[in-house]
């Protein structure tokens, strides 16, 4: 049974792969290696008759180790074409070579090779690499797909309890006139909800206008709501429709509603209980057709208390609540999250698609997120710049949110597996034994790798800049016993 990237399978149907080379014995000793490893394989002798194979939609092909020198047409120019191709952009391409050039490698890892081999081949590390290759392929496949059904129609992606329960209630409220106030922290995807609302409604076809109420200063936040007249204050040369009116019939979203100023409240209230406006400089009342979205991060009932927010706007807006969880609420979307960031920061920046090691998703797991999805985004579309062919924990960038001695690892991480010591012995608060042993381990696993500090990190499940810390926090240094 052919290796699959669920469990030690990729499907029930044999993937097949195409193998291109202009030597015939070379075709042959692959074909037989593949086969025998359950897949089904193709031959081809030059890139012409390749590229007609990958075209044909008789037996598609699910991936294709091609020669660099071939008759004619050259395995680097095939796999240009590949790539250029919609249809094939995404299909896995093996580079092999028996007269290659370190240019070449490159080259050929820059037009989206997904690995690259030289003459004579080694027949385990081929296969290695074939599997990872069709890994890599089916997960941007299922990431595209989950992508696609999520985004049209929430364009958030997540099967967690809390997300499915906001979807469910993002269902119920879209199609009535309800003001919707949408709760959560920063980077939680508040605007992802209120295009949701507005998309799933029967306004879906109308203006969606958004305005951002923390970014307009006091004096200009009347103008920008309600519209102004021609010289109604210095500056103003035009007459000019505020976001009402530009929302006329559509939806508006009110971002950072608690930021808003109290005179400003004032007026926003009279706009919702009547539907009418004034532009500032004007004394014409203008009736609109707007459905209100609003959003905070603050705890309006609090402002309410403190007198930084009017009673009765609130109970205007907090119609039908949408409470946004936090990342920490929803870890178990994490993987989903960060699959989909890395795909699509690949495919935007035209790089082969990138697998995550399983280490990563445990340590991702493992912060606390203050800064939500959108801190998760910056996390590993930075870690996707820095890495290889595969993302791994060296990659991380340290977390800005943890200590050297930060209590964050799970019972499977090398504090649960502590190394034969006598630390027992010894009076020491828990505090102290866990410090000691996490020391002491450290210290093993340094020796044992020759103070490689990359390979140190991923084999600890720790990021390499948070291991340099706890080194330091430790007062290890290099060669003690």
């Amino acid at each position: 049974m052919t290796p699959t990237a669920s469990g030690n399978q990729l499907s029930l149907v044999a993937p097949t792969v195409l193998v291109v080379d202009d030597e015939k014995n070379i075709r042959r000793t692959l074909g037989m290696v593949l086969t025998g490893e359950g897949y089904r394989c193709l031959e081809a002798e030059n890139a012409e008759q390749a590229l007609e194979i990958i075209a044909s939609p008789a037996e598609p092909v699910n991936l294709a180790i091609i020669d660099l020198k071939l008759p004619g047409m050259s395995g680097l120019d095939a796999l240009a074409r590949i790539r250029a191709d919609e249809a094939t952009r995404d299909l896995p391409v093996i580079v092999i070579s028996g007269h290659a050039t370190v240019h070449d490698a490159v080259h050929a890892i820059k037009l989206g090779a997904t690995d690259f081999f030289e003459k004579p081949l080694n027949r385990e590390r081929i296969l290695v690499s074939v599997i990872n290759s069709l890994r890599a392929a089916q997960l941007s496949r299922t990431v595209a797909e989950m992508r696609a059904e999520m985004g049209a129609r929430y364009e958030m992606i997540g099967t967690s309890a809390p997300l499915q329960k906001l979807f469910q209630d993002i269902d119920k409220v879209a199609p009535t006139k309800a003001t919707v106030l949408i709760v959560g922290e920063s980077g939680t995807g508040k605007e992802l909800i209120s295009r949701a609302v507005h998309r799933l409604s029967p306004r879906s076809e109308a203006s969606f206008v958004k305005v951002n109420c923390a970014a307009i200063p006091r004096e200009l936040i009347e103008s920008a709501l309600f519209g102004h007249e021609k010289g109604a204050f210095t500056g103003a040369q035009n007459r000019t429709r505020g976001v009402f009116e530009q929302a006329h019939g559509g939806t508006l979203f009110l971002d950072e509603i608690g930021d808003m100023d109290l005179s400003a409240q004032a007026k926003l209230l009279r706009a919702l209980q009547n539907g009418e406006v004034v532009r500032v400089g004007s004394e014409h009342v203008i009736h609109v057709d707007v459905r209100v979205l609003a959003a905070t991060n603050r705890d309006l009932e609090k402002l309410v208390v403190a007198g930084r927010f009017r009673e009765d706007l609130y109970f205007r807006l907090n119609v039908f609540p949408l409470a946004v969880p936090a990342l920490r609420e929803r870890r178990q979307d994490i993987r989903a999250l960060a699959e989909a960031f890395v795909f699509a920061f690949c495919r935007e920046n035209g790089i082969p698609p990138k697998a995550i090691d399983e280490a990563v998703f445990e340590v991702l797991a493992r912060r606390s997120w203050p800064g939500n999805v959108r801190e998760l985004k910056n996390v590993v579309e930075r870690a996707a710049i820095l890495s290889e062919a595969r993302i791994t924990v060296a990659d991380l960038p340290e977390d800005p949110h943890a200590s050297p001695f930060d209590d964050d690892e799970t019972e499977s991480s090398p504090r649960s597996r502590l190394p034969d010591s006598d630390l027992a012995d010894e009076r020491l608060t828990l505090r102290e034994y866990r410090d000691a042993a996490e020391r002491q381990y450290i210290v093993k696993t340094l020796q044992e790798l020759e103070w490689n500090i990359s390979k140190a990190s991923t084999l600890l499940g720790v990021e390499r800049t948070n291991l340099h810390k706890k080194i330091r926090g430790y007062g290890i240094v290099r060669g003690e016993s």
